[in-house]
């Protein structure tokens, strides 16, 4: 909770997930995988245009046209795959109805969405914790990035490995999951990046060598690698 305490008092309160319904939250988290959240927004913007947010009409609307409403969020044809597979999904296994699918055993429904062809984990998980409120940590490349430089896991450390890190030591808690993950994202982007910059970090007195906020040197410790 110390890193957590850091980042939210730096960032203040992230709001995510940015959507107007739950499905909405479920359509970004897929079209978001390798492209920035302004591709995915105006995609959504497109879809919203075209009253394209609802399974049905989703399942219903030829490829072709699904993918052109969804190309600014790039690999286009793929993404209009993977989201007439989620719904065709939801309709046949819940008859369109978010809420009986939110319904079903976490465990249970995390699988029957890694089924899918195209959600992997943190997807999956996504849409667990940000459309349906289940408490579940996700760990996306950001969070790895930093975990791993911050000596707390092994590099590499596999997903599970990861959020296990987290549930295991945290409350079972769906807003702190939500606002840690976001906090997570926005240290990785500003200061966490490919190249760091370590030395404005709010993380920086995690690191061996650093300073605390207070302007007191940390202990020296070992970790496999520099943020």
């Amino acid at each position: 909770m110390v890193l957590y305490r850091h980042l939210f008092r730096h960032f203040g309160p992230q709001h995510w997930w940015p959507a107007r319904s739950r499905f909405e939250v479920i359509v970004g988290a897929i079209l978001t995988q390798n492209t920035a959240w302004t591709n995915v927004e105006r995609a959504i913007a497109r879809m919203r245009t075209e009253r394209m947010l609802n399974p049905g009409r989703i399942d219903a609307t030829p490829h072709g046209t699904l993918a052109r409403l969804i190309r600014s969020s790039g690999y286009y044809n793929m993404k209009a795959k993977r989201l007439k597979q989620f719904t065709g999904f939801l309709l046949t296994r819940y008859g369109g109805s978010l809420r009986r699918m939110f319904q079903t055993e976490l465990p249970k429904l995390r699988e029957e969405l890694l089924a899918i062809s195209g959600i992997g984990e943190e997807t999956a998980d996504s849409i667990l914790l940000y459309a349906g409120d289940r408490p579940i940590f996700v760990v996306d490349a950001y969070t790895r990035r930093v975990i791993e430089r911050h000596g707390l896991v092994g590099d590499p450390a596999r997903y599970r490995e990861i959020q296990r890190l987290f549930m295991d030591h945290l409350p079972a808690d769906v807003t702190l999951f939500n606002e840690y993950h976001a906090l997570l994202v926005a240290v990785g982007k500003t200061y966490c990046r490919n190249t760091p910059r370590c030395e404005t970090c709010p993380l920086r007195y995690d690191l061996p060598g650093g300073t605390n906020p207070s302007g007191a040197p940390t202990a020296s410790y070992s970790h496999p690698r520099r943020h």
